[in-house]
């Protein structure tokens, strides 16, 4: 058993999702949200997280932070657990993150999800972007989505990951899991692969750089379903964020591709709950209609508001009107809907 291990127990048995190592400091947990230190131990030395973190990491990927820096990869605890792992140097010295991946899929239903969700497994083209900060979970919902795919549906499914967190057993569908830096270069370079394998669906796990945002417009362009991730917090700041990555000769193109193939946007978040004991998933939700492609192609962001609004009854909503909803139904206080809304003068 890896010294990790016991760090990693205690974590899955106070429910937590989190463990967070730093050089110089204790180690942590993140128990519903909020950070709290692990009982009993003691700040982490130089030589004890070299020695925890270099047991669990392989030859290559133990090189790779030594020389980067910077590291990431999947470690299972056996068959109990795994865990998404980044490396990271910061100013004291070694430090880590690790994220429980849950070894059990939950459905659209045991997560709650809106049930317009389960449309998209039902598109045979396009582009569908999950966004939201870090720890939102993006992975979760979309690692749902594909389950639903795969029970209903024949497809080729490819998902593009760095690394693979949720691992898919084939239902219906056949599933390829690519991991970066181990069986495929880039996202770029792993999207362009699955262009040529007979893919109908294909997961882009981050959506980081031009060249594969480019890619994945013209894939949902040639027939295939693209689903993706976004570090935003609304569905106007996510196509503004796909338009401005391009410079400004290749906007107007850009403009015109996304218009053509966005499908919907998903933003999500994450609040504890009024009673501290769980936590809820916030969502922003825009579907296309007739109306999406023209907004997008003159870039008038700004009129989403209204269309998510008169779009209510297809499924969509505002993040703020979601939070308003938890907030009234006693899921989430005030408070808690305040830091993560958008017009925070809703919620004084």
């Amino acid at each position: 058993m890896a010294q990790l291990d016991h760090l990693f127990t205690e974590l899955m048995e106070k429910g937590g999702s989190d463990l967070h190592l730093a050089e110089g400091q204790v180690p942590k947990f993140r128990i519903n949200g909020e950070i709290e230190s692990a009982e009993g131990q003691t700040v982490l030395t130089h030589e004890r997280i070299q020695s925890l973190l270099q047991e669990i990491a392989s030859d290559e990927h133990w090189k790779k932070y030594v020389t980067s820096g910077d590291c990431d990869f999947a470690y299972a605890m056996g068959t109990k657990a795994r865990f998404r792992a980044n490396y990271l140097r910061q100013t004291n010295g070694y430090a880590a993150v690790f994220r429980i991946i849950p070894s059990k899929i939950l459905s659209l239903e045991q997560l709650d999800a809106p049930q317009v969700f389960t449309s998209f497994a039902a598109l045979q083209s396009g582009l569908v972007l999950v966004t939201g900060p870090t720890g939102s979970g993006k992975s979760t919902t979309l690692a749902a989505i594909i389950d639903n795919i795969n029970t209903l549906y024949s497809k080729k499914i490819v998902t593009i990951e760095e690394p693979v967190e949720f691992v898919h057993n084939s239902k219906k569908s056949v599933i390829v899991h690519r991991e970066v830096g181990l069986d495929t270069k880039s996202f770029m370079t792993g999207l362009q692969g699955a262009l040529k394998s007979d893919a109908n669906i294909v997961l882009v796990g981050e959506m980081r750089d031009r060249e594969t945002i480019e890619l994945a417009l013209t894939a949902a362009e040639m027939g295939i379903l693209v689903f993706g991730t976004l570090h935003t917090n609304s569905a106007a700041k996510t196509i503004d964020r796909v338009i401005d990555v391009f410079p400004a000769q290749k906007k107007n193109q850009i403009r015109s591709q996304l218009s053509n193939s966005l499908k919907g946007v998903v933003a999500q978040q994450l609040l504890r709950s009024a009673d501290g004991k769980r936590r809820y998933a916030a969502h922003e939700i825009l579907l296309y209609t007739q109306a999406l492609p023209a907004i997008i192609r003159v870039g008038e962001t700004s009129k989403l508001s209204s269309l998510l609004q008169t779009g209510r009854q297809l499924g969509m909503i505002a993040m703020d009107d979601c939070l308003m909803n938890l907030v009234q139904s006693g899921k989430v206080s005030m408070e808690a809907a305040h830091m993560k809304a958008i017009d925070k003068s809703r919620f004084c």
